[in-house]
């Protein structure tokens, strides 16, 4: 298969990509994927078994997947951040003329883009694309990852001045880690806002229990809330707050206002009432202490 042809795929497959997602709104399970087809044939973006995906007579590898796993449970290979920010992918095996670690070492040399399946639930993926790997790193038998970022800005080795590596820190954080995050929280909460169900995932945002910023928020699914916009921004101002119980609290001044029916029934007929939708999974579940430091702050901003 000629280059351009393996180009013309990549882009296709990105594109359509971007439509299944919505936008990368929305993720998709492993057989969604298989819906993917070019030029009239069904084409597979992702290995069914391996987590390089090298399609037969390809120069490079096409897409690399990161598999879910449960808080408290380890991947078969843990992928990691640096301390530039920017996300190692290892090796498969450490054998570096392993065949897929060929495959990956082609596409970094040959600086072509590839999609990065994470797994944000059993058989679910969030796509991130185009990622393209910067260097090797032999002694870790694994790959830098950049999420087209800082190919232009980081040569290999060099160290980084504040500035640049809060940009790229901030960068992979916006384009890997929290749509991770969010494509994750939605996937626990059914894609409907625990306050009041609303079911459009366009709509809807995963909530930090605890700012990510702090030592307390952890990016892990009882860290979030699935939650439609409007009352992502109440909680975040501290207008709408959750007891440690799951039960929803207004502020007290905005429940004597007047102020047309998305108030009233948009936030007032929530006060008191319970979350509408949890995670079926007790592990995924809001923490108590972590709804528990946030509520005191709702308090005292009343």
């Amino acid at each position: 298969m000629s280059a351009a042809w393996q180009d013309e795929l990549r882009r296709e497959a990105m594109a359509w990509l971007t439509i299944r997602t919505n936008d990368g709104v929305e993720s998709l399970t492993g057989e969604e994927l298989l819906d993917f087809e070019f030029r009239g044939e069904r084409f597979r973006l992702m290995d069914a078994q391996a987590g390089i995906r090298k399609p037969a007579g390809w120069s490079a590898a096409l897409s690399i997947r990161t598999v879910y796993r449960p808080e408290g449970r380890q991947r078969p290979y843990e992928d990691q951040l640096g301390t530039d920010g920017l996300v190692r992918y290892k090796w498969r095996g450490l054998d570096p003329v392993q065949a897929d670690n060929r495959a990956l070492r082609a596409a970094m040399q040959q600086q072509v883009p590839l999609i990065w399946f994470f797994g944000v639930g059993s058989a679910r993926y969030k796509p991130i694309f185009p990622v393209y790997l910067l260097w090797e790193e032999l002694d870790s038998h694994q790959f830098v990852v950049d999420p087209d970022v800082a190919r232009t800005l980081i040569p290999q080795g060099s160290r980084l001045e504040d500035n640049l590596k809060r940009y790229v820190m901030r960068e992979v954080k916006q384009r890997v880690h929290q749509p991770v995050f969010r494509a994750t929280v939605l996937r626990a909460y059914g894609n409907q806002c625990t306050v009041c169900s609303l079911r459009h995932p366009e709509l809807l945002d995963a909530a930090h229990i605890v700012p990510d910023r702090e030592d307390q928020g952890i990016t892990a699914v009882r860290n979030g809330l699935a939650m439609c916009k409007i009352h992502h921004a109440a909680f975040d101002a501290h207008i709408l707050g959750i007891r440690p119980d799951r039960v929803v609290q207004i502020r007290s001044d905005l429940l004597t206002e007047i102020d047309g029916p998305m108030l009233r029934h948009g936030l007032q007929d929530c006060h008191g009432q319970p979350l509408r939708v949890i995670p079926s999974a007790r592990a995924e579940r809001p923490d108590p202490d972590l709804l528990e430091a946030t509520y005191v702050r709702f308090l005292a901003a009343g």
